[in-house]
């Protein structure tokens, strides 16, 4: 993926060679310490309504990570022009990584920018948007999300790991596709592939 077909909104991305293959590395360079923030990198002149998004990730955790760093990591799509507004999933790999059977349950996230975010949904006690996963740090995972209106549906290396069927923006609005992160993660993404159905 070439770095100049993105906009990198509150993060820093470039182009790296890893393991041999040309990836795109992306952090956080601004609200370092503001969570589910439109911390995202984005797609230059693309428009996505409906469809399937598929891309590879892996995260680490930076070397001045806070404690509750957790490798966030995931997609941001139908991302506003003026990145106001977007729906978002990713992974919590280190919560897959502990023997705590709480966050193991928070192992990903839907969230939808900037209303309903994970603090919304936790200060509400709201558990439907989130599931467990079995993937830890350093690994590359492949996640594919098929959305349909207003309903997304989210797999992890193909097994189906979250369905959402209320998006919160319902089902009309559309933006550009696109990478989102968080605090104190090192992410890596390849192999981008994006299937649009209308």
């Amino acid at each position: 993926m070439d770095a100049e077909n993105f906009i990198a909104v509150n993060t820093l991305a470039e182009e790296k060679i890893f393991d041999g293959e040309k990836v795109l590395r992306v952090v956080k360079n601004a609200k370092l310490m503001d969570f589910d923030t439109d911390s995202i990198v984005k797609l230059k002149n693309f428009d996505f309504h409906n469809g399937t998004i598929e891309v590879e990730m892996l995260s680490r955790l930076l070397p001045d990570a806070p404690d509750f760093a957790r490798g966030f990591i995931g997609i941001a799509f139908r991302i506003a022009e003026d990145n106001s507004a977007f729906e978002s999933f990713y992974i919590r790999p280190t919560n897959s990584m502990t023997d705590d059977p709480v966050r193991k349950s928070h192992g990903c996230q839907y969230f939808s920018f900037p209303k309903y975010t994970f603090a919304y949904f936790r200060e509400k006690n709201i558990s439907d948007y989130e599931a467990p996963m079995n993937f830890g740090l350093n690994t590359w995972v492949k996640l594919t999300a098929k959305i349909f209106d207003d309903t997304a549906e989210f797999f992890l290396n193909d097994e189906l790991t979250l369905t959402v069927k209320d998006l919160k923006y319902g089902k009309n609005l559309r933006g550009s596709v696109g990478f989102f992160l968080d605090t104190g993660t090192e992410a890596f993404y390849k192999n981008l592939k994006i299937e649009k159905t209308d």
